[in-house]
């Protein structure tokens, strides 16, 4: 584990390569799973101002949920995720493309200048999953069998998750944390190397 600052950092986020390959994919994380996102408290409040302007990029059964059950839940974990179509479908904002690939809606409203807000910070960090304790925060890769394709993509191009993450965790903790990240993972890699 790698401490910088209120953050401990598994090794994993050097080691593994990791590039999204939506193309072979299909956008299965948005669609998968037991639980929408996992949302922090502070965006409950942006989900809901913003719903208004997403709305037209979802697809109906989306609009129904949302319209239904509100733009998040409380899942049986007791934690806050978006809404899903229905239990073990897709996520509420996700729509699908000409060539069935499964799009973020939220992501396709700031794409087009509609909303300043990207995508709920997990769907924006993953395959890192934070886990937020009290005096710190566990930073982890996450392995699901769906991003096989993403894991060959960054084995071929040979990035590293924290490198393809890099947007998502400045966001999340900033451009020095970052920058110390990198420096660690320099140190850590000519390490390796001898």
């Amino acid at each position: 584990m790698i401490a910088i600052n209120h953050t401990l950092i598994s090794e994993d986020i050097f080691d593994r390569k990791f590039v999204c390959d939506l193309s072979a994919c299909k956008g299965e994380c948005c669609v998968s799973g037991d639980s929408g996102a996992p949302l922090d408290k502070s965006e409950l409040k942006i989900l809901d101002k913003i719903y208004p302007e997403v709305k037209p990029y979802m697809n109906q059964k989306g609009i129904e949920a949302v319209e239904k059950n509100g733009s998040y839940v409380l899942d049986t974990d007791g934690d806050y995720t978006t809404t899903l179509v229905s239990e073990g479908e897709e996520c509420a904002f996700v729509f699908f493309d000409e060539k069935n690939i499964a799009k973020c809606a939220i992501e396709q409203a700031y794409l087009e200048g509609k909303i300043d807000w990207k995508k709920p910070v997990s769907c924006h960090l993953y395959p890192i999953r934070i886990q937020e304790y009290k005096e710190y925060d566990a930073v982890n890769y996450h392995s699901w069998h769906i991003c096989k394709p993403a894991c060959e993509c960054g084995s071929q191009l040979n990035v590293p998750v924290f490198k393809f993450l890099k947007e998502p965790l400045i966001r999340k903790y900033g451009p020095e944390w970052f920058e110390e990240l990198d420096a660690v993972y320099e140190a850590y890699s000519s390490k390796k190397r001898k």
